[in-house]
């Protein structure tokens, strides 16, 4: 449980050397740097080294140039530094510019092209037919349409056999026919709502069309080959115009991301009089390798003080932890990082989330499904849940074995412990509980350590989650163990007053002792007042020992109801024996086991990370830190 040990680093230099320090700066993984803000806040003529990003906008346009148009800048080119980013600017201008009228043509040329078809396609029902577009639509006097009618509706024209119209079916399919209709121009709006109350839909058909159906589809075709063609000569002219760029275009955007970085990296700056500073952690090895490698160049001077020596500072959290421990990490910061000055838990949530999680999804067989399915989750998709998958897949297999379970069948393995037998359920709700109480009592001696490392002493002293609520839990654990057991244990009245009712009155006082000890007066807004709200606050503390030792008898009803789905599932697969013969047998087992193991797995896991948060963390850890983020990192796009 380990927070690594940092030390606090003051770069100072002269402020024209700032892009030279911010260049070596801005590629560290293990500097983690503090806002110049938080010194010119506090200190006058101090100011913050903030210029403008001219940078940051041609970033933007080259990203989005190389995601529309495929480009793929070389990483590998050299950065020059000493570019000028108006000329630069000016130089993407050029080749966007070029890039644009090539792509525009392509695009006009694309749309020409599937006009064309959805003409080719509408009027190809029409084939076969006399009909001359350049007759047809150049007439004075008559308004023509063509469109699509439903089927259904095409005998129902006869009703309008009086009406001024002429019309004609070109095709008939079992949904729709394609029909054309004349009718005069004065008649047009009366035909036009007629054919509408059909549903008929009409398809227009461009000016561009001319001559026969079979000349304009020619024609069409042939213009469409001619759009292809010339397309492919257009992406030939991109690609050559990209390759003659793309040397000087990677040689830009490298240097606009350096560049880019340092501008950003300003904040971090403190300025005082020609002098400037860069503030920050780093581990204590790797605070003595920035030493050495800074103070290499001309007029730098590295401080190295105590990760507490400056007030305005807060130290982050580096946490540090063993293989097995490193995948819970992400639960604790879930809940919050610690502080600096507060021990890190993973390690004890690593042990306590995988015991618990073996228990209540105790199963050999599906606990070897859960490291596989963990193992390809994390070597695939890099996914952190696939880490504690194979973990916690691990302790299931182990209390598998121990209750004898294997995809749910107690046949294959001989149980040390059967759940599901009558006579073990009181033991193993008993064991439930007594595991529980004894997570609460470690969190109670994490927090009561906490707290003496802080010097905290109403906190480690006084609360229910220091010495006076440990020796009260403790105390009642045995009253109540020796009243249920029968442990002929001799607790008499002094047992009673020294391990109960002293421990009670000490935490029904704890903000007056506190404020006592350290010289304030114990009732700063009267007795009365101070007893009505702790009367209340200490019975709500003593009901919370009750109610967190309860919270664990859910580790034994999951041992239950694993073993319950299971039999249910096994009933199932028996009765269809019979008429699906062993197939139908062994295929309701895996849908079965895959339905617990699914569900049952889901709702487990987030019952243990609940026992994690509420029962446990609630009593030794504040997760108030912040994280340890380096220079690197914070300047990631």
């Amino acid at each position: 449980m380990s927070i690594a040990k940092l030390e606090l680093l003051e770069i100072e230099f002269p402020v024209e050397s700032a892009d030279t320090i911010l260049s070596k700066l801005i590629k560290s993984e293990i500097f983690h740097p503090e806002p110049a803000s938080k010194f010119s806040d506090s200190v006058k003529d101090v100011k913050v080294l903030s210029t403008s990003n001219p940078y940051h906008e041609l970033i933007v346009k080259l990203e989005d140039a190389a995601k529309k148009y495929h480009i793929s800048f070389n990483k590998d080119a050299i950065a020059d530094k000493d570019m000028d980013v108006s000329s630069a600017a000016d130089f993407y201008e050029q080749f966007s510019t070029r890039i644009e009228t090539i792509n525009d043509t392509r695009e006009k040329l694309s749309e020409m092209i599937e006009e064309n078809k959805e003409t080719i396609k509408n009027i190809s029902y029409m084939k076969g037919s006399d009909i001359n577009f350049d007759q047809l639509f150049t007439t004075k006097y008559l308004q023509v349409r063509f469109g699509r009618l439903p089927q259904a509706n095409l005998s129902k024209l006869e009703y309008y056999k009086s009406q001024e119209f002429l019309y004609r079916v070109f095709s008939e399919g079992s949904e729709d026919a394609y029909i054309l209709y004349v009718t005069s121009r004065i008649k047009a709006p009366e035909i036009d709502n007629i054919f509408s109350s059909l549903f008929f839909e009409r398809i227009r058909v461009p000016e561009f069309v001319h001559g026969t159906v079979e000349d304009a589809i020619e024609e069409l075709n042939k213009e469409n080959r001619t759009g292809i063609d010339y397309i492919g000569v257009l992406n030939q002219r991109s690609r050559d115009h990209i390759n003659q760029n793309i040397a000087e275009l990677s040689i830009i955007y490298n240097t606009c991301q350096i560049l880019d970085d340092i501008t950003e990296a300003k904040k971090y700056v403190v300025v005082f009089g020609k002098s400037a500073a860069v503030y920050g952690f780093a581990e204590v090895a790797d605070a003595t390798k920035i030493k050495n490698e800074f103070e290499q160049m001309n007029m730098v001077h590295v401080d190295l003080t105590p990760p507490q020596g400056d007030y305005r500072l807060k130290p982050p959290s580096q946490l540090k932890n063993n293989w097995f421990s490193k995948p819970f990490g992400m639960f604790v910061e879930m809940y919050g990082v610690p502080a600096y000055t507060d021990m890190d838990p993973t390690n004890f949530v690593a042990i306590t989330y995988c015991l618990l999680f073996g228990i209540m999804f105790g199963d050999a067989g599906q606990g070897l499904v859960l490291i596989i399915v963990g193992f390809l989750a994390s070597h695939f998709k890099q996914m952190k849940l696939g880490e504690i998958g194979m973990r916690i897949g691990i302790f299931s297999i182990i209390f598998g074995i121990f209750f004898g379970s294997v995809f749910g069948s107690e046949k294959i393995l001989v149980p040390f412990f059967t759940p599901m037998d009558a006579k073990n359920t009181m033991t193993l709700l008993g064991t439930a509980i007594g595991i529980g109480a004894v997570l609460i009592i470690v969190s109670i001696i994490f927090n009561t350590y906490t707290n003496i490392k802080k010097k905290n002493i109403g906190e480690y002293a006084f609360s229910q989650n220091g010495l006076s609520g440990l020796v009260f839990y403790v105390c009642i654990l045995l009253f109540v163990m020796n009243a249920l057991l029968g442990l002929k244990l001799h607790l008499g009245v002094l047992f009673v007053l020294i391990g109960l009712l002293l421990p009670v009155v000490l935490m029904f006082l704890k903000e007056p002792l506190t404020r006592k000890i350290k010289g304030y007066p114990m009732f700063p807004e009267g007795f009365g007042s101070f007893f009505t709200e702790g009367f209340f606050e200490l019975f709500d503390v003593l009901l919370t020992f009750i109610t967190n030792t309860m919270s664990f008898l859910r580790v034994g009803g999951f041992v239950l109801s694993h073993a319950g789905m299971m039999l249910v599932v096994y009933t199932l697969a028996e009765m269809v024996i019979k008429p699906l013969g062993l197939p139908g047998y062994f295929i309701i087992l895996m849908i079965g086991n895959i339905f617990v193991m699914v569900l049952e797995g889901l709702i487990v896991g987030i019952q243990v990370l609940r026992l994690e948060f509420y029962e446990m963390f609630s009593r030794y850890y504040e997760g108030n830190g912040r994280p340890f983020v380096s220079m690197k990192k914070r300047l990631e796009r």
